[in-house]
């Protein structure tokens, strides 16, 4: 008896499969796009007024924390083309000695930023060319950090009252 492929519905899911209904080995779990506006996206990660979109999942910004690991190298060194300036110049002009002078700096490496809360870790790798990519991305997680923290701060209602407040203004000449 020949092999006979066993028959796969055209949307790719597998009939009896693990997972949920169609299949999907996660269930009837699937990425949320954002309703909201994205204010600031970082890698594969979004982040919007009330929550943070990955393809992990999506959590309340309250709930995750961030880090950030950079894993870029800056070196400094004497450019190829500034040594042969400098061996021509130095038999021409004598002042080619003075391209040795010039210095090119050059960044690689990647910054690593994870985004994690209660049963909930998902890791980025953003590579970096240069050191304004790296500033960039430390200030991106910083505004997402600002706005997790934003988010998790009491908003001021008629009846909430800031710590050391009574409620009762005190006049100064009684």
């Amino acid at each position: 008896m020949p092999f006979q492929q066993p028959h796969v519905p055209s949307d790719g899911s597998v009939p009896g499969g693990p997972g949920g209904a169609d299949g999907s080995p996660g269930g009837d779990l699937q990425p949320q796009a954002p309703t909201e506006p994205v204010l600031v996206a970082i890698g594969d990660i979004s982040v919007t007024g009330s929550r943070v979109f990955t393809p992990s999942g999506t959590r309340p910004l309250g709930e995750v924390s961030w880090t950030v690991t950079d894993g870029s190298v800056t070196t400094t060194s004497i450019p190829a083309w500034a040594i042969v300036c400098a061996i021509i110049g130095f038999f021409l002009f004598l002042i080619g000695l003075l391209f040795l002078l010039v210095k090119e700096t050059t960044t690689r490496g990647a910054m690593q930023v994870t985004v994690f809360g209660p049963g909930f870790v998902h890791t980025t790798n953003i590579p970096v060319t240069s050191q304004a990519q790296v500033i960039d991305i430390n200030a991106r997680v910083n505004h997402a950090r600002m706005l997790a923290a934003a988010y998790a701060t009491p908003q001021a209602s008629p009846g909430y009252q800031t710590p050391g407040t009574t409620g009762q203004e005190r006049g100064l000449g009684t």
